[in-house]
């Protein structure tokens, strides 16, 4: 079993359930690790692997998308990897929202999902 991994990529986006957040916007940090069984091995060719450069496409238009629930972001988004990447057998995936809009939090907070093939 082989996984990629993508991590601490940042959007601004404009996801929440509250007005601001949908004018205001904020930054969101995602994090995804995909497993696989390669092709063949010694893993030699592109066609042998899952790209990460796809993954990062699509989960940089799937940020793109203005949705109230970081649940739901996250679960759309390992649905499509598994859609369009037949190799994946494993789909973990963690959003946070860096400026949450609570009287004097600091911090982040966020979701994880995992999905399996299975």
């Amino acid at each position: 079993m082989m996984q990629i991994h993508l991590h601490d990529l940042r959007f601004f986006a404009y996801h929440g359930l509250y007005d601001a957040e949908r004018v205001l916007g904020n930054y969101f940090e995602v994090n995804i690790d995909i497993s696989y069984t390669p092709v063949s091995l010694p893993v030699n060719q592109l066609y042998d692997t899952i790209n990460y450069v796809s993954v990062y496409e699509l989960v940089k238009d799937r940020m793109a998308v203005a949705t109230p629930l970081l649940e739901t972001i996250a679960t759309d988004i390992a649905m499509l990897v598994l859609d369009r990447f037949s190799m994946a057998e494993n789909v973990f995936i963690s959003i946070y929202k860096l400026g949450a809009p609570i009287e004097n939090f600091e911090g982040r907070l966020g979701v994880s999902f995992t999905l399996n093939r299975a």
